[in-house]
């Protein structure tokens, strides 16, 4: 993520991603139906994830994303800048934290992860959670010593995004 044409093509893929929260409007009232949540794919994570911000702007600071991974999905070892808190809706996963034990997470579950606190999240079930994130989303990859690797060595390219709804 240190290379200046990685993080201009990150920005830019997040910037179409808080399209749909750019219509929101905070000082009013709201509902998003799930039907009507558009679901992408960004290059920084596996393509077994896709996402739909729900509130604010991911880009920019504060936002809130819904989230389905797949069967046998894993986001192999990272930290974000961000504060991180989910909240499981449905499915079974395991959250994987540094100087911490492995728990099995499933529907309703919450999980808190402090700034650049290292960890590792997979899905043994479509699952499908909350994620707010305290600060604009960024991801940094690391190996087992902590040291940060670059995402086009962790992440395979994903399919190209059509844009339908899934």
């Amino acid at each position: 993520m240190n290379s200046p044409c990685v993080r201009i093509f990150v920005s830019l893929l997040i910037v179409c991603l808080a399209t749909a929260a750019f219509a929101q409007n905070d000082d009013k009232p709201y509902v998003a139906p799930l039907a009507t949540s558009k679901f992408i794919t960004l290059p920084v994570v596996p393509a077994c994830l896709t996402l739909s911000p729900q509130s604010g702007d991911p880009n920019k600071g504060e936002a809130l994303l819904l989230v389905r991974m797949k069967p046998a999905c894993t986001i192999p070892w990272h930290w974000h800048t961000a504060i991180e808190d989910l909240m499981i809706v449905s499915g079974k996963g395991k959250i994987e934290m540094k100087d911490s034990p492995a728990h099995n997470v499933t529907s309703g579950d919450y999980v808190h992860l402090p700034s650049k606190h290292i960890h590792q999240f997979s899905c043994s079930t479509n699952c499908t959670f909350f994620l707010h994130t305290s600060a604009a989303f960024d991801i940094h990859y690391v190996d087992k010593d902590g040291n940060e690797l670059p995402v086009e060595q962790v992440v395979k390219p994903a399919a190209k995004d059509t844009g339908k709804k899934k």
